[in-house]
């Protein structure tokens, strides 16, 4: 399994400083946003390559604020966009998924028209993925939307694509579910795996071992069960109290959860 970071996540005042950062703490790979440009997209290539170190995902940056299940067609179009604008770059890059959250239930947008918007705009997109040799991963977020393991599984299947996964999150899954049950009723349905903390108990986000409640060792067991052995990414804010030292610590922690010693 490779150990992947959010470049948000990365200290430092150049994307060259933050990738020499990741590499040095031990990092295999970083994700990151959608680029606009091919001279963009070229460049941070090179760097990664120069420094040593993959491009592993790119987060689409709009399903928030645009999301694909809005009742406006011009809002869902500036998301189609910034979805092909988020395959283009990974295709650039040599990424092999992009991070999609595929719809937001809200006070103007029912479960109902959620599900059949989300699902009719990506099926538009799924050529483009197709043909770039691409994943579109929805990734579990607090959207009020796909709440159970199996509606996350049936969601996913209804595309009949192999172009459409999960991207799981363990740290999101903790406010309502076990992480080890989604990853077990998704199985083979996960491409991509995000990692942050989360105490249970005062419901909120935190480092990956110190004040997390996560069994991380049933999580390592459900995900050697399915089969999974692609990236785990951290997504995990930057303490500007010890920038660089946390990020070795992430890393370090990371390699004791991979190893089922936590």
């Amino acid at each position: 399994m490779k150990k992947g970071i959010c470049i948000g996540s990365l200290p430092g005042d150049s994307t060259k400083a933050r990738f020499n950062i990741a590499k040095k703490a031990g990092f295999h790979g970083v994700e990151i946003g959608p680029l606009q440009s091919a001279e963009e997209r070229k460049n941070i290539k090179d760097l990664a390559d120069e420094i040593g170190i993959e491009l592993c995902s790119v987060m689409n940056g709009k399903h928030w604020s645009h999301p694909l299940s809005d009742a406006d067609p011009a809002v869902r179009e500036v998301s189609h966009q910034a979805m092909l604008d988020s395959l283009s770059t990974a295709e650039a890059i040599g990424a092999d998924t992009v991070l999609l959250v595929c719809a937001v239930v809200n006070n103007r947008t029912t479960y109902e028209d959620a599900y059949q918007r989300s699902q009719t705009e990506i099926r538009r997109l799924i050529p483009t993925a197709k043909a770039k040799g691409l994943t579109i991963a929805i990734e579990n977020v607090w959207n009020k939307f796909l709440l159970s393991p199996m509606e996350f599984a049936r969601y996913i299947d209804e595309f009949e694509s192999d172009a459409v996964t999960a991207y799981f999150d363990v740290g999101n899954i903790v406010a309502y579910g076990f992480p080890q049950h989604w990853i077990r009723s998704l199985g083979s349905r996960i491409s991509k795996v995000h990692v942050k903390g989360f105490n249970s108990g005062e419901h909120r986000f935190t480092y990956l071992i110190d004040e997390c409640t996560i069994d991380w060792n049933a999580v390592m067991t459900a995900l050697k069960d399915v089969g999974y052995d692609d990236y785990m990414t951290a997504e995990l804010p930057v303490n500007a109290d010890d920038p660089e030292g946390t990020v070795h610590k992430i890393s370090q922690d990371m390699d004791s959860i991979i190893a089922g010693k936590v």
